[in-house]
């Protein structure tokens, strides 16, 4: 089952990240979240006047919330419900990207590669300070975002 953090436009406005945190937190103290079913999604409830076209990742103050919610928990990419579309969507809130009814979301290359390779560093860090062993996950993420990278690569990152 997932696990759902519920925002809404208060918490938005003021970059109270305490929505998250009640959710987060926890998982910490388990010795190892990344290999736990978590599944985590969001539930963003941010009002719109009907006549506003942008996506949610595209008000800057939903990304500037999930910029600061990305600083305190880099790994959080991890645990998020890839199935559910939650990795492309938190990725959209971080990337510059353009939105297409039909083609979907299009990230900016340049920036999607700088994303994916900081994430790599930051979460392999921290995997490697949490006792955890192992990339597999860590693999799987990169090629939901369009990269394969090659065992020998986490050797030079370790």
């Amino acid at each position: 089952m997932p696990t759902a953090i519920a925002l809404d436009q208060a918490s938005l406005n003021t970059l109270d990240l305490t929505p998250a945190q009640t959710v987060l937190d926890p998982l910490l103290s388990d010795l190892d979240p990344v290999h736990q079913a978590i599944n985590l999604r969001f539930e963003i409830h941010y009002p719109r006047d009907p006549s506003d076209p942008r996506e949610l990742s595209e008000i800057p103050e939903v990304r500037l919330w999930f910029i600061r919610l990305d600083t305190i928990y880099p790994w959080l990419p991890l645990i998020l419900d890839w199935e559910a579309g939650e990795l492309g969507r938190y990725a959209a809130m971080l990337v510059p990207h353009q939105f297409s009814p039909r083609e979907g979301i299009r990230y900016n290359p340049e920036a999607l590669e700088i994303f994916v390779m900081q994430k790599i560093f930051v979460i392999t860090r921290w995997l490697k300070e949490q006792g955890i062993e192992g990339h597999t996950r860590l693999k799987f993420m990169t090629q939901m975002l369009g990269y394969e990278l090659d065992d020998a690569f986490f050797e030079f990152v370790a």
